[in-house]
């Protein structure tokens, strides 16, 4: 692994200002890694970069090669956990999910860094949903470009700060009833936070 003087390994972390990558930023420089934390609007990370001198937020667009392989220069570790729930204006599955993904690929084989890419669960070329034929797209065009990738197929993740258990929880403080999904047979399964190893 590629570090600075200090012997701290560089991660690159896309999608850090979610759910997810709030918490691993967090938890990898704990444990004395490097972060670059590289999103759109690096303004929404600012507070948590300043909290920590191993964490900085950098601007790049995975629709955007060239600020994808500027983000990626120097990182020993890439980790990709971009992605949107919902299409909106330019943002739409097809260009994060799978297009994204492959450039994020792209740009961490060329300068050799191990690759972890965050799929999702259910993620299916023959889906008749969107998201997920995206999710199956972006896997295919990361393990084309990075063979070694370990790709992860979280379900839904949930916490104090989701958008998706709160979303119920703020419906049922205004709604007499919910909708059941899955016809009320759905299930979720709890898990402990992974461990990031010391650097």
């Amino acid at each position: 692994m590629s570090a600075n003087a200090n012997g701290a390994a560089l991660v690159t972390l896309f999608g850090g200002s979610g759910l997810i990558g709030r918490h691993v930023a967090r938890t990898l420089s704990r444990r004395n890694y490097r972060v670059r934390i590289a999103v759109r609007r690096p303004y929404l990370v600012g507070r948590q970069a300043t909290r920590s001198r191993q964490i900085e937020a950098v601007r790049a667009d995975v629709r955007i090669a060239r600020t994808v392989e500027a983000a990626v220069r120097g990182a020993a570790v890439v980790i990709n956990l971009a992605g949107i729930l919902f299409e909106r204006g330019e943002q739409r599955f097809d260009a994060v999910h799978a297009q994204g993904a492959g450039s994020i690929a792209r740009a961490a084989a060329r300068t050799g860094a191990r690759l972890v890419h965050v799929s999702a669960l259910g993620a299916d070329a023959d889906s008749r949903a969107a998201y997920a034929r995206s999710k199956a797209q972006g896997e295919a065009l990361v393990l084309a470009e990075a063979p070694e990738a370990t790709v992860f197929r979280p379900s839904i993740v949930f916490g104090p700060e989701d958008e998706f258990i709160n979303r119920f929880a703020a419906m049922a403080r205004i709604l007499p009833v919910l909708p059941l999904i899955g016809g009320g047979e759905t299930r979720f399964q709890v898990t402990k936070r992974a461990r990031a190893p010391r650097a």
